[in-house]
């Protein structure tokens, strides 16, 4: 690949309400996206407006997604800015999620680890990707 490409996180839910609100209003992505009965599918896009990356979620009618395979599915967002990292924290815990004890430790020394409705995780990681 010569370009950046946009990258879309794609998974199925048998929660998507929930779903929505934990990144919605705990992560603070916005619907970018949603539709219903598409092929027997519901589902959203949620991101940030021009940002190269999305997460979508969608229900199956008829079937069911499941939990997470292990408590080591992670997204994990770098946010080194300490004003940055404590306001997405906050946000977090204003939507009603506390922080779980991470998998591996290594998450735990400079980040926060919150499990959605389905058990997936996400890492509020305070440093920055350097690689």
């Amino acid at each position: 690949m010569t370009s950046n490409p946009t990258l879309r996180v794609a998974r199925p839910t048998d929660n998507l309400e929930a779903v929505i609100h934990f990144y919605e209003q705990g992560l603070g992505l916005k619907v970018l996206y949603r539709f219903e009965d598409h092929d027997s599918f519901d589902g959203v896009m949620l991101g940030r407006e021009g940002a190269p990356y999305h997460l979508e979620f969608t229900r199956a009618q008829g079937h069911a997604a499941g939990r997470a395979p292990t408590q080591d599915n992670l997204l994990v967002f770098y946010l080194p800015d300490t004003g940055d990292w404590n306001t997405a924290v906050q946000s977090m815990r204003d939507a009603g999620y506390q922080p779980v004890p991470a998998f591996n430790p290594y998450w735990d020394r400079d980040g926060l680890t919150f499990e959605d409705p389905d058990g997936y995780r996400i890492v509020l990681q305070h440093a920055a990707w350097t690689r």
